[in-house]
């Protein structure tokens, strides 16, 4: 898929949501399956961790510190397959990684104009050895633009959910030893848009 076409893909799913709404053991549940569905391994010559399909025929939000600048490794349904690299940016934190062409599971995604400041998401804490992948809740901080920070001790690459299972941000930086630093998917939004429109 283009760079375009996944741009305009995430802005057709914007919405807004009750910042004051708490998420329910069901909504806890629904980010689960989500994140279980998902989310995928991303390897690169110097970094591994999680990435999140963003895109139906392949398409990989994750961390600028998993990848190199031309290629990454995603580890998906037990197979490790070649990915390229189409998008890597240090400042923002992120990069979108291209899976072989194929059907994936991609997350549902909500693009709002603001940050989601004062909102309650939910973020994965994923698992270890025999302990299992588990939801957790926190409001989401402002922090400098276009960041906000989450007191949820998250790897950079996880998504974080609203309390509808869409994703609205990926988690870019751990923040102390309980929380991380993430990215409102306006910002993925509109660096694709920028990108799309770079001859």
């Amino acid at each position: 898929m283009p760079l375009r076409l996944l741009a305009l893909t995430l802005s057709l799913l914007t919405a807004s949501v009750s910042a004051a709404e708490r998420p329910s053991r069901a909504d806890l549940q629904k980010a689960l399956a989500l994140y279980e569905r998902s989310v995928v391994e991303v390897r690169g010559p110097r970094a591994t961790g999680p990435g999140v399909i963003v895109g139906a025929e392949g398409q990989v939000l994750t961390s600028v510190r998993h990848v190199s600048l031309e290629a990454a490794e995603v580890k998906y349904d037990g197979q490790k397959l070649p990915a390229t690299v189409v998008l890597a940016n240090a400042y923002l934190q992120v990069a979108i990684v291209a899976a072989p062409s194929g059907t994936y599971p991609a997350v549902p995604v909500r693009v709002a104009a603001d940050r989601p400041v004062g909102q309650w998401l939910i973020g994965i804490a994923p698992g270890r050895g025999k302990r299992k992948a588990r939801p957790m809740t926190a409001q989401a901080r402002k922090a400098p633009e276009p960041f906000i920070d989450v007191a949820l001790p998250l790897p950079p690459g996880s998504p974080l959910f609203d309390i509808h299972g869409r994703m609205v941000a990926v988690s870019v930086q751990r923040r102390g030893r309980g929380g991380c630093r993430a990215l409102p998917m306006e910002a993925v939004k509109r660096q694709l848009a920028a990108r799309a429109e770079t001859p």
